[in-house]
């Protein structure tokens, strides 16, 4: 019976949980605060309360010799992950894990335009958003060195999926570029992600890189239009670029302007993994059914 830590406890890390504990695995995941504790407790899951945004608020871990997943999002502002920073102190020489595998974000890559994107391409964050992820890549990459452990960093798309669609923002008008000036992207199913994360924990080796994708290549404006047909939802109103920067949120047409066509060889030979939805549509119509 292996023990594991999940560094953020959300969505993903709850699923990946749930699945280790079944496989009847010891878990262990810190939460940012007391209210969010009974669902995971309800599942088995020891919940270590853990603020990570202020050094004080983070108490003495014990993830030495366990497989950790850190799942835990980055702090919202700056150009450096201090949430990571503080995950970092806690580490020892009496007090490392044996393996992390890290979920960071395919906007590390910045814009690549028509280019395809492999692990080899190098990182170029051109938002503060990928900035703290290169950050928190970084500095896990120095721990690993320091300390000997394997690290093994995922780079993934957009994640959709049960209770990750973008149903409020439809119904309340949410606009979306005009498709044929929308940049070209990638997605992954969240249950597919799950997958991945175990296959990365069992098979990824120290110093491995993935890009997490479907391989289906498509756009923003693809998938709000695809989630108004299923729902039977108004069609998104259609902008053109001029007319996107001045009515959308800035953060939001912030991510319009990076294009990034990722491929998923390494993740599907490596890793040995077959998806259950690699395409859009097939994920949406699961995402009616699935919990």
């Amino acid at each position: 019976m292996s023990n594991f830590t999940m560094i953020g406890c959300g969505d993903i890390g709850f699923r990946v949980s749930r699945e280790l504990i079944k496989q009847g695995h010891q878990v262990q995941a810190t939460i940012h605060f007391e209210e969010g504790t009974n669902v995971p407790q309800s599942a088995g899951i020891e919940t270590i309360i853990a603020n990570f945004d202020y050094r004080e608020d983070v108490p003495e871990i014990s993830v030495h010799g366990q497989k950790l997943f850190y799942f835990m999002p980055p702090q919202g502002g700056g150009s450096s992950d201090y949430r990571m920073l503080n995950f970092c102190r806690i580490l020892s020489v009496d007090n490392y894990p044996a393996k992390i595998v890290y979920i960071s974000t395919s906007g590390v890559y910045g814009n690549c335009d028509d280019d395809l994107v492999t692990e080899e391409t190098p990182v170029n964050p051109q938002t503060s958003r990928a900035k703290r992820r290169v950050s928190a890549e970084q500095q896990l990459k120095e721990q690993a060195e320091k300390f000997g452990f394997d690290l093994v960093i995922l780079r993934v798309t957009g994640i959709y999926g049960p209770g990750r669609l973008p149903i409020s923002q439809l119904t309340k008008g949410h606009e979306v570029l005009k498709p044929e000036d929308a940049p070209r992207t990638n997605r992954i199913h969240s249950l597919d992600l799950v997958q991945i994360c175990l296959a990365a924990m069992e098979r990824g080796e120290g110093g491995d890189i993935f890009n997490v994708c479907d391989g289906q290549e498509s756009s923003m404006s693809d998938y709000f239009m695809a989630v108004a047909d299923l729902y039977e939802l108004p069609q998104p109103k259609q902008l053109s670029w001029v007319e996107a920067e001045k009515e959308m949120n800035p953060l939001t047409f912030s991510f319009l302007k990076e294009s990034r066509r990722m491929t998923n060889r390494k993740m599907l030979d490596k890793l040995g993994i077959e998806l259950r939805y690699p395409t859009l549509e097939k994920g949406l119509i699961a995402c009616r059914t699935t919990s």
